[in-house]
């Protein structure tokens, strides 16, 4: 594979702290880079360096002469006095940008809800967001960088971003580099995974699952005493083992390697006890929504937001809400939290329920900015009930990622990252039973989610979260639902996966209006496979012949798995080292036949 670009001995540092320390790093043809990290631990720094946007204290970046980056920073700038149309495609003709089919795909994709001749000024954040990353996917590039793409995009979006870019190059051709905290996108998209922590970058190979597997397995086999940390991984792992059969199923990544590592790990939540519980706290009735019907704030007559819904939650039960912007969401939790009532029906409220509800908006800590992170806590309330655990408030600040040092941060001086867990340990202390989330995971990196993800699984109350992280959904809650933007609330038995295809049903149908979007727009659905019926008979036989050799590698698998844990237990590491070797050589061949069966899987339409 072609060497399109990297840094050597890269160092940043401001002020006291060195937040690169001599990385050296390269993009080569092919690769599809994830880059986690913590918040602060210079993820978007390094882009910036690769993209030539900024420059090193020290080291250089070099790249090949021909490479042409494409770069979506999160505070890209688009002319606000400009239309939509103007900032996407510049002063080309219609007839020449709608002739171009990809030009079509990326339009249908992200914009097609947009209207075309509205000026720039007048988007929303999310519209603007879209906009920037249509304007950036239209161009040919030969490598894309982008810096949290998925925040405003909804499900569907960020499902549609992932096929494209997917889909956008040959196997073998062009690369990406993406930060994002969306764990489903980087497993979906990703084939290397690029670890920013303590001034330096670990490579791991494979998506997010892979590179949990792979660290876990890096701190047990160095001994490294992390305790805390260890546990959150393992029980990531437990989840991914246990997740939806579609995630498993997926050949690009074995799960069952993991299966030892985690026996004896419990479930993430003990659900009969936690339902228990809940219904001591919150007796038999919670919230109730009967033949619900919402009018469009100042809209016409007939027009309704809600029409005739009915919901009603259970002591104990965890819901997830999905469904396209503007469908009403984050208002159906204000009905639900009283703070607006319907144009018809009822909303019932048991009588002991308590409420807390985490909003998009930080700027509810502006009230406690003069205090330190552990007074606002403490002022709420010492000590609390998790679980049926007891812990002081120093504990849970701490379980959620502030340090004791961290503690003593004034409010004014936290990140948004850390102003968002903040606002969840402030909800968290009052002991509500029962809490709703809207979009919990913005501003949030990978590991600091976990953390979240670990206290609500303890957690004994109603649980309501409205997400477009697909991931958390799956991993938090039991059930989903889906506002389609008809009006109607929608059962999902099928999960997310459900909601997609109903959207694309629906889109195909024209039942869902595409709002005042562009011109030409299409839908970015995947095209049918035009594969004649003598190549689809020769994509099903390779199929059953990777199929027989990656069973094959997976018995290799196991056993060179069984030997290493064995010469780990004896302190042979010379050993381990040799057979670590065939693993990755094993681990390579493997990833070889992946690429060839969603290849074939490609031709057959699967």
């Amino acid at each position: 594979m072609a060497h399109l670009l990297g840094g050597e001995n890269l160092t940043v540092s401001f002020a006291t702290r060195t937040v690169l320390d001599g990385v050296t790093l390269g993009l080569e043809d092919g690769d599809r880079i994830g880059m986690v990290g913590r918040n602060g631990d210079g993820k978007s720094t390094l882009m910036r360096l690769l993209a030539l946007r900024s420059t090193p204290d020290s080291g250089r970046v070099t790249k090949r002469g021909d490479v042409n980056v494409g770069y979506l920073d999160q505070g890209d700038v688009l002319d606000g006095d400009l239309t939509v149309g103007a900032a996407i495609v510049g002063d080309r003709a219609d007839h020449e940008w709608a002739a171009n089919a990809k030009i079509r795909e990326v339009m249908g994709g992200l914009v097609g809800d947009v209207d075309w001749h509205a000026n720039v000024h007048a988007l929303s954040g999310g519209q603007k967001r879209r906009v920037a990353l249509a304007k950036l996917l239209i161009e040919d590039h030969d490598v894309i960088m982008l810096d949290e793409p998925t925040n405003h995009l909804d499900v569907e979006g960020v499902a549609w971003l992932a096929r494209h870019l997917k889909t956008r190059w040959r196997a073998n051709q062009g690369a990406f580099l993406v930060v994002t905290h969306d764990r489903w996108f980087l497993d979906e998209v990703c084939n290397y995974t690029w670890e920013v922590h303590d001034a330096m970058v670990d490579m791991f190979d494979g998506g997010y699952a892979a590179y949990v597997l792979a660290r876990a397995e890096r701190d047990r086999m160095a001994a490294v005493v992390e305790g805390k940390r260890q546990q959150l991984v393992k029980k990531e792992l437990a989840w991914l083992r246990r997740g939806a059969p579609a995630r498993t199923a997926k050949p690009k990544f074995r799960i069952e390697a993991a299966n030892d590592l985690i026996a004896d790990v419990p479930d993430p939540r003990d659900s009969v006890a936690l339902s228990k519980m809940a219904t001591a706290r919150l007796g038999k009735d919670v919230l109730d929504l009967e033949n619900v019907t919402l009018d469009f704030e100042g809209g016409e007559t007939g027009q309704k937001l809600f029409d005739n819904i009915t919901l009603r939650l259970a002591p104990g039960e965890r819901l997830g809400l999905v469904g396209v912007n503007g469908a009403g969401k984050s208002t159906l939790l204000k009905l639900l939290n009283g703070e607006i009532q319907p144009s018809s029906g009822k909303v019932k409220r048991g009588k002991t329920v308590v409420t807390a509800v985490l909003t998009q908006d930080v700027k509810e800590l502006d009230e406690v900015s003069d205090l330190r992170v552990i007074e606002v806590i403490e002022r709420e309330k010492r000590s609390f009930s998790v679980g049926g655990k007891e812990f002081t408030a120093g504990q849970l600040v701490e379980q959620l990622g502030f340090t004791k040092e961290k503690q003593w941060t004034p409010v004014s001086d936290l990140s948004g990252g850390e102003r968002r867990r903040l606002q969840l340990l402030r909800l968290l202390v009052g002991e509500p039973n029962v809490l709703m989330l809207d979009e919990p995971t913005n501003d949030l990196d990978t590991d600091t989610l976990a953390a979240v993800e670990d206290v609500l699984d303890g957690w004994p109350g109603t649980l309501v979260v409205v997400s477009h992280d697909r991931y958390l959904l799956e991993r938090v809650t039991d059930n989903q639902m889906a506002l389609l933007g008809d009006g109607k609330l929608r059962g999902l038995p099928g999960g997310v996966d459900q909601y997609l295809e109903l959207r694309e049903a629906a889109l195909a149908s024209g039942a869902v209006g595409g709002g005042s979007g562009a011109p030409t727009a299409a839908t970015g659905s995947a095209a049918p496979s035009g594969a004649s019926e003598a190549e689809k008979r020769e994509a099903r036989k390779d199929l059953n012949r990777i199929d027989r050799q990656l069973g094959k590698i997976s018995q290799q698998e196991e056993k060179l798995h069984t030997q290493m844990a064995a010469k780990s237990e004896s302190g042979d590491f010379d050993a381990l080292g040799e057979l670590n070797a065939k693993l990755q050589e094993l681990l390579e061949e493997k990833e070889g036949l992946e690429l060839e069966w969603l290849e074939a899987a490609e031709v057959l339409g699967e």
